[in-house]
């Protein structure tokens, strides 16, 4: 039988102290799920577990269940005796959250417990730093770190052009640039790999995540494929799974960043920079728009600030507001934006009223 060092696998002290509050039960860790089945690490290995009717009875909601990452309570730690058990999922450090196919407010968790997110996007036809924002957004909200990593540098005529580009946009984040070609291409990335810690891995499909994965785990896990030239990468990992490295340390690795939308945003980290301008604004509400005095649009005129990533920040904002409510909501919290609420309608419809009745004398 195998035994397997909790704490190579993330056991910290405080999910210790969690646990230490479910008399009879053991600790394992979710490393991947297949419909109602999921595979859990424990101290004899890895094994098939389901939750118990009463998990399933008392889930209110989508995130209530396990998702790759968590640590969880265990009847046992092996299947002599069937399927293990799973009874509870202890608080999460960290998560990656989305919105969940075919409901209006339900969240799905595709991943949790990561120290460290590692953004890949690849210096050819994935370049976008439009989408780059969006992913240190969502990052960041996350409660982990996020590193960014480049991709596919043999393929760019112009490296670093692109890196200042990137660490413009990418305030307060490390940058690393690696390339396909070359076999220590992922050292720098290793610099980071610690023993006990997790690390995401995201990124549009194609774009390289998987050859980084096989080398640092040391063999081909991950099945690889290559960006398309309409910059959609051929989607090549079809479920979240947790990868355990040779010296320590944890892989999550998860499909192409589509599924992941602006469930919620960190817009505070991401854009830091607009944040700074804003406290400028001579008014507090100000849009940024068309307001006097408005420093963000100042700094633009200036060429301190680019348009695209204000209109980025305006969109990700509307996105981010809007996450999770229903249609109607959505009309709701449109309407109160504009008019100020139902009284604002009403107020417009009495003046409308009144102008056309003048206009009738």
């Amino acid at each position: 039988m195998t035994t397997i060092n909790m704490n190579n696998v993330g056991l910290t002290e405080r999910f210790i102290q969690e646990s230490s509050h479910y008399k009879n039960l053991r600790i394992g860790r979710i490393s991947s799920q297949y419909k109602d089945l999921y595979k859990v690490i424990t101290e004899n290995g890895e094994f098939t577990a389901e939750v118990s009717g009463k998990f399933r009875y008392e889930a209110k909601q989508l995130s209530d269940y396990p998702a790759v990452g968590d640590f969880v309570m265990l009847d046992r730690v092996d299947d002599s005796e069937g399927h293990i058990i799973i009874h509870h999922v202890l608080s999460r450090n960290t998560a990656f959250e989305r919105k969940a196919a075919g409901t209006s407010n339900d969240v799905q968790v595709v991943a949790t417990n990561m120290d460290m997110v590692f953004i890949c996007m690849a210096l050819n036809n994935d370049y976008n730093l439009r989408r780059l924002e969006r992913y240190l957004s969502i990052a960041w909200d996350s409660g982990a770190t996020p590193v960014v990593v480049l991709t596919k540098s043999d393929l760019c005529e112009d490296v670093q052009a692109r890196f200042d580009e990137v660490s413009a946009v990418a305030i307060g984040v490390d940058v690393l640039v690696t390339t396909g070609l070359s076999e220590d291409g992922f050292l720098r990335i290793k610099e980071y790999m610690e023993s006990g810690k997790t690390f995401a891995f995201i990124g549009s499909s194609g774009v390289g995540k998987s050859t980084l994965i096989n080398r640092l785990m040391g063999t081909s896990v991950m099945v690889t494929s290559e960006t398309r030239n309409d910059d959609k990468g051929r989607h090549t990992t079809t479920r979240r799974e947790l990868l355990m490295l040779p010296e320590g340390g944890i892989i999550i690795d998860t499909p192409g960043m589509r599924e992941l939308g602006i469930e919620s945003a960190d817009l505070s980290r991401s854009f830091s920079d607009i944040d700074s301008l804003a406290l400028q604004c001579k008014f507090a509400d100000c849009s940024h728009q068309n307001e006097p005095k408005c420093a963000v649009q100042q700094a633009i005129k200036d060429g301190q600030l680019s348009a695209e990533r204000l209109e980025s920040y305006i969109k990700l904002k509307k996105e981010a507001k809007y996450a999770g409510l229903n249609s109607r909501q959505i009309e709701a919290e449109k309407i109160l934006t504009i008019f100020g609420g139902t009284k604002g309608i009403k107020a417009v419809r009495n003046y409308a009223k009144s102008k056309q009745a003048k206009r009738n004398k």
